[in-house]
Formats: C-alpha cells, structure tokens, sequence
C-alpha cells in the first residue's frame, strides 16, 4: 500500500483545483527558470505576454519552461514532428484519476512508487508520467507502437534520473493494447490513455488545418501534421471510438490484474459506442468524469470489474 495519501477536495473548479496551471502563465518567472523562451515572447495583440502558438519552437519552448519550473524536469525535448501537447490539460486527467483512486482508498490519494499506472501510447513527449511521478511519487510504465517515440521517452526518463521510476516498452503489435505489453502476473492501479483522435490521415489533416485557421495562419498539409504529432498520435483505423472499444475488449483479459482502466474521451460522439463496448464487456463499475479546460471541454471514461469491496480490498 502506498506510504503516504492526501484528502481530495470537495469542490471542482473549471481546472482541476490541485492544477499547477490554474493562473495564467508568469512569463517573468517561466524565463528566469528556462532563459531560452525569452526570444518567443512578445506582447500580443491584448498588450500582454505571450508566445506565437502557431510556431512549433515556441510551443516546445513553453512546455520545457513548464515542464522545469513546476516539475522538476530539467532535460526534455522531443523529435521534431511529434506531439507537444498542452500540459495543463494532461495534468488534469492525472488529478481526475487521483481522485477516482481515492474513493477506494478512506477518501484518500494513494501515493508512492508501489502504485503502478500503464500508460498507453506514451509518446515520444513522456508528459504523463513525468507529472504523475512529480504529483503523486507514482511508477509508470509507458507503452508505444512507435520505435523514435518509444527512444524519446525512454532518453527523457533515464536524463532526469527516472528510469527506475519510468519504465518504457515496445508495443510491437498493431492489434494490441496490452498484449506483449503488459507482463505475466503484473498489476497496475490504473491505465491511462489519450487515444488517437481522427479516423483517417484526411479526417486528421482536416481537423489540424481547422485549428491553424482558428489561430489566424494558414498552413500545407504536411507541415499541420509535423506540428501537431506524427499518424500513431493522431489517427488510426476507428479513430477515436475504435481504439477505446479496442482497449475495452482487451480489458476483459486482466480483470483481475487492473484496478481501474481509463481513457481520454475528447469526442462526446466517441461515448455511446464506448458505452456499448462496456456494456458486453460487463465491468462491475463505469464512470465518466466530465473535464473542462477553457472553452475545451472533454472527458474520463473509467471502468473497473471490481465491485467496492474488491476495491477497498486491492489497496491491502
């Protein structure tokens, strides 16, 4: 059982009340800490500081200054053309699914290394466990499909001395989630996952360039998909709703070896054939957390095949 827990709140503000992000960003203070993204950082056209979102290097600049200043990662970067995504947004998910392991748990945030998280589809960027370690003192193990993805994460990990805490693994199968990922007799108190979100490389192509023209810039193809993740992140066969059905058939196989199992929904669409998925899987628990950052707003979708006792019994 882990050492240590925190009592979670009661009330919820639009960003998870235990977010590091919940102001908005201090640029004087995010240079100091990191001096390399003074150079991306001007006045708007509000008269207050920013970055140019639509420039990959600001953007990746801003997430190590993040990354740095308030979890203690003092060596990140990732390929060029992969994910950089939104840090706020990924360390909400991680504090939701605190508070889903506290209910379990007296009321309580387990904390500690004992409690392992799967995280699935790691990527090149290793965000969730490197904020999950930082927040909560949690083990991860990160999975991916991708080969450059899967040295990234393993190189950021081992950089900041957390590679007993981090550990790193090759999906080598396009039709697995778990399968020659997770091992013979492991168990884990929680699976993650930020699902790949488009059903094809157009659909993908479509919803990028849709965001670029949000943000006042018009853009190639090619170049929308280099700055906003390489095809496992962004799409795959199902998009969205067909992976998380996937990893809901695959469940079933390590009922007893996972506590909760959890995805990302970003879709609302994405929900009534998750819950269909659910409904022939029969776990003995589902929960949807309802997220909200700024105007975005997404959701958790939780399920377990423990009923209550089972659970209080896991953390024994």
């Amino acid at each position: 059982m882990p050492a240590k827990s925190t009592p979670i709140p009661e009330e919820k503000a639009q960003l998870h009340p235990r977010n590091r992000h919940k102001n908005r960003y201090d640029f004087p203070e995010l240079i100091k800490t990191s001096p390399e993204l003074a150079p991306y950082v001007s006045l708007n056209a509000y008269e207050d500081l920013s970055i140019d979102f639509k420039d990959p290097a600001a953007v990746k600049a801003l997430n190590k200054a993040l990354l740095k200043q308030f979890y203690g990662v003092e060596l990140w970067g990732i390929p060029d053309g992969y994910l950089c995504p939104p840090i706020p947004g990924r360390a909400d998910y991680l504090h939701y699914v605190a508070d889903l392991l506290a209910q379990s748990n007296g009321n309580s945030i387990p904390r500690g290394k004992t409690l392992k998280v799967l995280d699935v589809g790691v990527g090149a960027n290793c965000i969730y466990p490197l904020i999950g370690h930082y927040e909560y003192g949690w083990s991860f193990v990160g999975s991916d499909i991708d080969s450059l993805a899967v040295r990234s994460a393993k190189n950021i990990a081992e950089a900041n001395g957390l590679a007993k805490q981090i550990s790193i693994r090759k999906q080598n199968s396009k039709e697995s989630i778990f399968k020659g990922v997770v091992n013979a007799g492991e168990k884990f108190s929680l699976t993650i996952c930020n699902p790949p979100f488009h059903a094809s490389l157009q659909e993908a192509v479509a919803g990028t360039e849709r965001k670029w023209k949000n943000l006042g810039h018009q853009q190639k193809a090619d170049s929308v998909l280099n700055f906003g993740g390489r095809q496992a992140e962004l799409w795959c066969a199902g998009g969205e709703e067909g992976f998380v059905r996937n990893i809901i058939a695959e469940s079933v196989t390590l009922a007893s070896s996972v506590l909760w199992f959890t995805s990302l929904i970003s879709k609302k669409e994405s929900l009534p054939g998750c819950y269909q998925a659910l409904k022939q899987a029969n776990p003995a628990q589902v929960k949807t957390i309802n997220m909200a950052q700024g105007q975005k707003v997404s959701r958790v979708l939780a399920w377990s095949y423990m009923d209550e006792t089972a659970q209080q019994q896991w953390w024994k």
